[in-house]
């Protein structure tokens, strides 16, 4: 199987829209023709994404070019929760900045959401299979409704999870934080570090968000790790990687 690159580029929604376009232009230049898009059905309670329709025909015509669509939290907020303790603190306003929605859920609201999320891309002609919880905060509840809502798989900050087949894929994902100058440092330097350490991994995980393109250093090293990646890796999407693995373990099993 070869190695493969997958850049996410999370916070997909009409308010980001124009961010999302230079990003994905630019990642084409650098030979990234396919990511997985993370589209937020309702982006901080501003109105159902897939009901602006210059942006549903957009997707529709980046996922005709092999990008894929992947549901991603549904208002991708979290409100501070009365009695929280230091360590929920930390993750969901800190870690996070109060985006960590399906942190702590329960399962009847993670479910509802889900559905909700799924009738809204079905309705305009959209069947995603993932669903990626904002800042791969999803918890023990909300991740039993994304199994039972039937998705393919799911992510997490160091973890590719085949919910089909039961796998799970140890992959630690390169993600900046650019909200102040000593997030954006520590990130670079973070990075380049994790970079170098996963070289001989079998897949590559960058995740974007929409500001990263407004930091010169920031986006310097996003490209710089896609041109260093592509050299023996091809871009891939978490869908056609997964669909690839199974179809080689498959292959093999036969063999066997």
């Amino acid at each position: 199987m070869q190695r493969s690159l997958v850049v996410s580029i999370h916070d997909v929604a009409p308010a980001t829209r124009a961010r999302v376009e230079r990003i994905v232009t630019q990642l084409a230049q650098s030979g990234v023709v396919r990511c997985s898009l993370l589209v937020v059905p309702d982006y901080h309670h501003l109105g159902s994404s897939l009901g602006d329709e210059r942006f549903t025909a957009w997707l529709r015509e980046l996922e005709g070019k092999g990008h894929e669509i992947v549901i991603h939290g549904f208002y991708h907020q979290r409100s501070p929760r009365v009695g929280q303790s230091a360590r929920q603190k930390l993750l969901t306003s800190v870690y996070t900045a109060d985006e960590g929605e399906f942190f702590d859920l329960d399962y009847e609201e993670a479910l509802r959401l889900l559905r909700k999320a799924q009738r809204e891309f079905a309705a305009r002609d959209f069947h995603p299979v993932g669903f990626i919880a904002p800042a791969w905060l999803l918890g023990a509840e909300a991740r039993r409704a994304v199994v039972d809502a039937g998705f393919r798989y799911t992510t997490t900050l160091r973890a590719v999870s085949d919910l089909a087949a039961g796998a799970e894929f140890v992959s630690q994902s390169l993600v900046y934080s650019t909200r102040s100058k000593w997030r954006r440092v520590l990130s670079l330097g973070w990075n380049r570090t994790l970079f170098s350490c996963l070289t001989t991994n079998p897949l590559l995980r960058l995740g974007i968000h929409p500001p990263d393109i407004e930091h010169q250093a920031i986006w310097r090293q996003i490209r710089a790790v896609v041109d260093a990646a592509l050299r023996d890796r091809r871009a891939a999407t978490y869908r056609s990687w997964l669909a690839e693995h199974a179809s080689t373990r498959h292959e093999t099993s036969n063999i066997l």
